[in-house]
């Protein structure tokens, strides 16, 4: 197209003689000071796009009143923002894309949309994400902004943006344009004032005029963002308002940090105060939400010491918190900055959601951050100094009621050590890690399967200090676990379900929450914290906790080591607390008249569950929670020891326990003929009173698998997972030995959750001769998947007394896993698929049982 082809007119004949017409591609942004001055713009420029028979289309999103009055052949789009900036910003995109090129755009006045998002930095992101899509497209478009309201980085964004930016004055009813910036045109005039006229434009040479017209305008002054002005307001309310205004203020405040449609809000209002919430917002980096988690934590923490009885039992008992928060809003900025949008767009598509996934989290994993975001990292780390701390993911779902997201998004620790500049790089490569984890298959799959894939899902970052203490070159906590105020896994009669469960861990508490490592925690009830489940000394030695998490300050990394090399260092505390010599074979030791030194140091915890108020103080703190929840909590927490026993606990995670109830009590069918019965057990299972029917049994061979090379288990694993999309909704059932979800193919198989995500009912089989064990791994993400999915879960320990399992009754159907898989050679071998009409669970919490046999509906019932 010609030069000539590409001008267009503005309506106003004087600013088409100052700025030399626009050019189709133009966006052109009008800074002014009442909205009447931008409709002495805007109905030229309408009129002459009618004239010229443009398609003419008016964006309209404002609080203020419209910019065009007669629309009758004008297309009028209705935008409201309140949805967030990405909900708005896509409308807007898809409105742009279905007009297609050269249309003609007016935007209401983008100022106001500080009234929805109470951010600058978002207005930014909105403009860059949008004014060169309408560039491509050969539009024009009429944005304005309000006069010394924006911040210069905000202002300074968009004028890198866009292709004209003016500012419009109105003195003593005269109007004068200054243009800012006109692209790809030059003039010894265009960029000084000029006085619009009723034939043209007059440019104000003389300095003395252009020093009068000025003088009266406001320049220099500090512009303070909005978000920043809303929270000093708040500090100023606190200070000097009256109740209702206090009320106000604090409503205004926990939606901005918090989110306003959400359960998780409405406690917030009843537990925060004011001063609350403004000293998060003081802590916050950036702007926009702080995520499910730092509200989760936060919420927690204040309950146990909101209330003059809680706070006196709790506070001298809860460590201190300092956390800093990365707001949402610097995901998306960080997201519009790397120029990543248009390909999160095609990402947040039916078509491009797994297929784009990759690229993002590529791209994601290295973008550079903003420079006033970067100074703000550069201020946090400073105050931290050293101090080992923790980057911790807290999107805008996760840890809500109904959405765990346990362990779908990265945490990463930074020990923090090294120059300044070294620590600023860890952590941005933290925060980086954290965003590319967003694209993580785990976390598509999970949202995508709990109808969460289009949904608005920002990242927010929680920044912990690490909970712990200097041990030689180490750094870790005492203990650290997971607490679950309903023990939902209760493993023999007697057990409280009500009292609670903890999975207890020496170090790091990464041991505690993943099921990827070939070691053992210690597993409280706290109806009885030292109930220990029925096993020789031997077995107590095997299944107890081997090695560490720690974090090395002189390699600054996350480092595991064997617990005899942490035992030797000096623990500031009884290392007796936590374990001892094993007794056993110290004995033997001394009897064959050797070192009784050398037996190995077995992690028990018994000194510190029975000489200790630690078990109480747990117990307390989640009943207290999960009342004011009126809900199962699941929280994460250390504890650190002095030398005289005392000790103080770092409460450093609290949700929401997704569980879907007990159920009503079940009927079990007598099963006379134990052939007849798959397998029944008492205890070890978890689901609440089922009967569930089973259309298909899937099963792992014990020992077919067992005999199989490491990197034949992961296709095993594979393949479980091809099962698992095919077996969805077909009510199937997952039989195999030791773990489920591990990463040690020599403890059971290696699947992640989504590849056994549409199974009903999972079991897991010990096999003693192997080394093979079950274990839920009560509380960890996994377990976190497991009850939030609803599967039913048994481990069968066969080697004990009055459990029963018989293979044989599979064994007498066929194998159907080539119908399933016929180009898997081999896999009947280790993988058997069975198709059981009339199979059924049942299981029954107040007796403890779980059997699987076929449907008796005309045999007599166990009877209680």
């Amino acid at each position: 197209m010609s030069e000539g082809n590409r001008r267009v007119g503005s309506g106003i004949a004087g600013l088409d003689q100052a700025i030399d017409q626009f050019r189709l591609g133009d966006n052109v942004v009008w800074q002014v000071d009442t909205i009447e001055n931008y409709r002495y713009v805007v109905e030229p420029y309408v009129k002459q796009a009618r004239k010229d028979n443009r398609n003419l289309i008016y964006i309209r999103f404002g609080l203020h009143e419209p910019v065009i009055e007669e629309t009758e052949d004008i297309r009028v789009y209705e935008v409201s923002p309140e949805g967030g900036f990405e909900d708005f910003a896509t409308r807007i995109h898809t409105i742009i894309r279905e007009e297609g090129v050269k249309a003609f755009y007016v935007f209401d006045c983008l100022t106001d949309l500080l009234k929805f998002w109470y951010s600058d930095l978002m207005i930014g992101n909105f403009f860059t994400v949008t004014c060169p899509f309408l560039f491509t497209l050969d539009t024009i478009a009429y944005f304005a902004l309000r006069r010394n309201v924006h911040t210069y980085d905000t202002i300074a964004r968009i004028r890198e943006t866009t292709q004209i930016l003016l500012d419009l004055y109105e003195v003593e009813e005269e109007y004068y344009i200054h243009p800012l910036k006109v692209w790809q045109r030059y003039s010894p005039t265009m960029f000084l004032p000029h006085k619009i006229t009723e034939t043209g434009c007059v440019s104000i040479t003389s300095s003395a005029e252009t020093a009068e017209l000025l003088s009266n305008m406001v320049f220099g002054s500090e512009r303070m963002d909005y978000w920043n002005m809303t929270v000093s307001r708040a500090r100023e309310t606190l200070a000097g308002g009256d109740t209702q205004e206090k009320e106000e203020a604090k409503r205004l405040l926990a939606a901005l940090l918090i989110g306003s449609d959400s359960r998780m809000f409405s406690m917030c209002l009843q537990c925060f105060r004011l001063e609350d919430l403004l000293k998060i917002a003081s802590r916050e980096i950036g702007s926009g939400y702080i995520g499910g988690k730092s509200a989760g934590m936060l919420l927690a923490r204040r309950i146990l010491t909101r209330g003059q009885e809680n706070r006196e039992y709790f506070q001298p008992l809860l460590e201190a918190h300092d956390s800093y928060y990365l707001g949402s809003d610097v995901f998306y900025t960080y997201i519009v900055q790397n120029g990543l949008w248009e390909l999160r767009m095609k990402q947040k598509t039916k078509e491009g959601y797994f297929a784009c996934a990759e690229e993002l989290r590529e791209k994601l994993s290295r973008g550079k951050f903003h420079e006033s975001i970067e100074k703000q990292f550069i201020h946090m780390l400073e105050y931290f100094g050293q101090s080992p701390i923790i980057v911790r993911s807290s999107s805008l779902q996760e840890d809500s009621f109904g959405n765990a997201f346990a362990g779908k998004y990265e945490s990463v620790f930074c020990p923090n050590q090294g120059t300044p500049e070294d620590r600023l790089e860890n952590f941005e490569n933290a925060v980086r890690r954290v965003y590319a984890s967003t694209m993580n298959m785990d976390a598509l799959h999970y949202r995508q399967n709990r109808g969460l894939a289009w949904k608005d899902e920002q990242m927010a970052i929680l920044i912990q200090r690490v909970s712990g203490d200097y041990y030689g070159d180490y750094f870790f906590p005492h203990t650290a676990g997971v607490g679950n105020s309903s023990n939902l896994y209760v493993y023999e009669p007697g057990i409280d379900m009500d009292a609670g469960m903890l999975r207890l861990v020496f170090g790091l508490g990464t041991r505690a929450v993943d099921r990827v490592i070939g070691d053992y925690v210690k597993i409280v009830t706290l109806d009885d914290p030292m109930r220990r489940p029925l096993m020789s000394s031997e077995e107590e030695i095997r299944y107890s906790q081997h090695k560490a998490d720690v974090l090395n300050l002189s390699r600054n990394c996350l480092e595991t080591i064997d617990l005899e090399d942490a035992v030797k260092l000096d623990m500031k505390t009884d290392l007796r607390l936590f374990g001892e010599k094993d007794p056993e074979t110290a004995r033997r030791l001394r009897e064959m008249g050797r070192d009784d030194s050398k037996a190995p140091f077995v992690l028990n915890f018994r000194r510190m569950l029975s000489g200790t108020r630690f078990p109480e103080v747990m117990q307390k703190a989640m009943s207290v929670l999960s009342e004011k929840y009126r809900y199962p909590v699941d929280i994460e927490f250390t504890a650190n020891f002095q030398r005289d026993g005392s000790f103080k606990f770092n409460l450093l995670q609290c949700r929401p326990l997704q569980t879907r109830g007990l159920g009503k009590t079940v009927a079990l069918p007598e099963t006379v003929d134990p052939d007849q019965c798959l397998f029944c057990s008492r205890g070890n299972f978890m689901g609440g009173n089922v009967r569930l029917p089973i259309r298909y049994v899937v099963l792992v061979k014990t020992l077919p698998y067992l005999n199989l090379p490491e990197r034949e288990k992961y296709t095993v694993a594979r393949r479980i997972g091809i099962l698992n999309g095919l077996l969805k909704g077909k009510q199937a059932m997952l039989i195999g030995p030791g773990r489920w979800g591990t990463t040690t193919p020599s403890l059971g198989v290696p699947v992640n959750f989504t590849e056994l995500c549409n199974m009903t009912v999972m079991c897991e089989l010990s096999y003693r001769e192997k080394g093979v064990a079950p274990e839920l791994s009560y509380g960890s993400h996994f377990f976190q998947d497991i009850v939030e999915t609803g599967i039913f879960y048994a481990a069968l320990f066969r080697e004990r007394e009055g459990v029963v399992y018989h293979e044989e009754y599979l064994m007498r159907q066929d194998n159907l896993v080539r119908q399933f898989m016929p180009k898997e050679e081999g896999a009947e071998e280790v993988i058997g698929v069975y198709e059981t009409p009339g199979l059924q669970v049942y299981s029954d919490i107040t007796r403890q049982m779980v059997l699987c046999a076929p449907d008796c509906r005309e045999q007599n019932t166990v009877k209680p």
